[in-house]
């Protein structure tokens, strides 16, 4: 599948934005964490911030996303607002789900965030049931299902792309391919060279394409999400990226190969994006510099945010797990 739907400067801008972004807040992150200002899981995306804020530039807000543990470079280019997402993986009152979820198990559905799943795989049977939805409804909006390289081996990902076929549904599987299933290579784990090539078994478009791209990764999510939306079905999209940093937060990573993560991090997309940017008259470096400190300051003021939240109250433990008011 190839497409020819180059962003226009002012995506493209739009989607630097993301990218800065999600490049700042994984660097806080890990800051907070090992200042000892906060203690958490956390599962750290630097590497793979292209991906979703491309895809996230052809999408609406009512455009659905289903993401898994490691996504919160998903949720923040979705929409997911600083404050409650940080609130959120500090395990205060005031984050989207009341501190019950934390920095794994995130939701936000007034922008289409529906589940954050922990479950290797699970994003994907569950974007097809919200794709049946709006098929069934007839209400034109299209699903994402996020996961990785090695969730494509599991059974929920020949399950769902075989029915989402069968049904035409509008969905989109996006697998990001960091190279990596947890401290696994992908040659060790896949017995296909390509995850896009599977797509084939179903009868649906598969395209492999540079993740780290923003001009290759948009136009691949611009065809797929338009032909979800007119009802010609799913596509399987593999974005290859790589990610910098070990399967979770304080993981020496010695399984990783140290030339290939060399030269990966030699190759960041972020800075190579930016001076995209600039060359080709997008943006100047003044503007870049100012969009960059304005994004510092929104996550200096969420972090404060969330450190001055008070914790759920006890009896917090017994709420959102039963339906109220109903006799036992």
């Amino acid at each position: 599948m190839t497409s020819n739907a180059a962003p226009d400067s002012a995506t493209q801008l739009e989607i630097y934005k993301r990218v800065a972004l999600l490049k700042a807040n994984d660097e806080r992150s890990r800051k907070v964490i090992m200042t000892g200002r906060l203690v958490m899981p956390y599962y750290s995306y630097r590497g793979q911030e292209v991906i979703p804020s491309a895809l996230a530039a052809t999408l609406t807000d009512d455009d659905y996303w289903v993401t898994i543990y490691r996504g919160i470079h998903d949720m923040l280019a979705k929409g997911m607002p600083l404050n409650d997402l940080w609130a959120e993986i500090a395990g205060r009152r005031d984050g989207i789900c009341k501190g019950k979820g934390g920095p794994m198990h995130l939701t936000y559905p007034k922008k289409g965030i529906m589940v954050t799943t922990g479950v290797v795989g699970s994003s994907m049977p569950i974007a097809n049931g919200i794709a049946w939805g709006s098929q069934l409804s007839g209400n034109n909006r299209v699903t994402v299902a996020t996961f990785g390289d090695g969730a494509s081996n599991i059974g929920a990902f020949h399950e769902s792309l075989n029915l989402a076929s069968l049904w035409k549904l509008p969905v989109i599987f996006l697998c990001q391919n960091n190279l990596y299933a947890e401290h696994t290579t992908f040659e060790k784990h896949c017995s296909v060279p390509r995850v896009a090539d599977r797509a084939s078994s179903y009868n649906m478009p598969g395209v492999r394409v540079d993740g780290n791209d923003p001009i290759a990764m948009y136009a691949a999510a611009r065809e797929a999400v338009d032909r979800a939306r007119a009802g010609e079905g799913p596509t399987l999209i593999e974005a290859m990226t790589f990610r910098f940093h070990g399967h979770v937060f304080g993981d020496a990573d010695g399984y990783m190969d140290k030339t290939q993560k060399k030269a990966a991090m030699a190759a960041d997309p972020v800075p190579v994006f930016r001076a995209r940017v600039i060359a080709e008259g997008i943006a100047t470096e003044d503007q870049l510099a100012t969009i960059e400190t304005e994004i510092e300051s929104r996550i200096d003021a969420a972090v404060e945010f969330a450190l001055g939240s008070p914790f759920p109250e006890l009896d917090e433990l017994t709420k959102d797990v039963y339906a109220e008011g109903l006799a036992a």
